[in-house]
């Protein structure tokens, strides 16, 4: 399977190492990525923006495409990004076919949780010592320009706080005006208030995780 040399949101930053093993064409040469998406393990390392959007949502695609594999993992070390990124990526998360486990590692900012909270219920998972950041979304430039435009820009960040605080709402199952509330103010949980805040269904404590989603139990 061909597949992009880092996780979405860091590519270039740094080279990766490669393993070389046998298989019964010979010696084959991947890097870490390679081989977690041949286990159905889609990463998420970096940024939220159109292009780490759009290789996660190929990947998620091209997994989704195997009907007889079993579901596959999104994992999420993210501090957020853009708000029609995070957008696509949900989108396609909720229109996929297979179950979607969801793994927060390390951090996810605002855009990045509603990823965490989109994956299939009773499989979103947090590590021990990660954390999930609640804040309203942020236009990428300043208003700036026109009142005109100003107002335009206005009202579009105004539309995306009241989309981003639907979804977690829903996908939480948290009163609409608590969510809006923690959003204002910025809230950050650790992961055991994300578990009680309903993002996540259950905490990764003792058991190394294994790749895929068949790899837990």
């Amino acid at each position: 399977m061909s597949t992009p040399s880092a996780p979405p949101g860091s590519a270039g930053r740094h080279v990766l190492p490669e393993f070389t093993h046998r298989t019964e064409r010979g010696a084959r040469t991947t890097d870490p990525y390679s081989r977690l998406l041949d286990a159905r393990v889609v990463v998420l390392g970096g940024p939220l923006d159109e292009r780490s959007a759009g290789e996660v949502v190929a990947q998620l695609l091209v997994l989704d495409g195997d009907a007889d594999g079993p579901g596959l993992s999104l994992y999420l070390n993210s501090p957020g990004g853009c708000f029609q990124a995070m957008a696509a990526v949900h989108d396609t998360i909720r229109q996929l076919r297979s179950e979607v486990e969801t793994v927060c590692v390390g951090q996810v900012g605002p855009e990045a949780a509603v990823l965490l909270a989109a994956g299939t219920p009773g499989r979103r998972l947090a590590l021990t010592h990660s954390r999930i950041v609640l804040r309203q979304p942020t236009l990428a430039d300043p208003f700036e320009g026109r009142p005109a435009d100003v107002a335009v820009r206005a009202a579009e960040a105004l539309r995306q706080r009241a989309v981003m605080t639907d979804l977690l709402a829903e996908l939480t199952g948290q009163d609409r005006g608590r969510v809006a509330a923690d959003l204002d103010r910025a809230r950050v949980l650790d992961a055991a208030a994300a578990l009680d805040y309903g993002l996540v269904d259950s905490l990764v404590t003792e058991r190394p995780m294994a790749p895929g989603p068949e790899g837990r139990r």
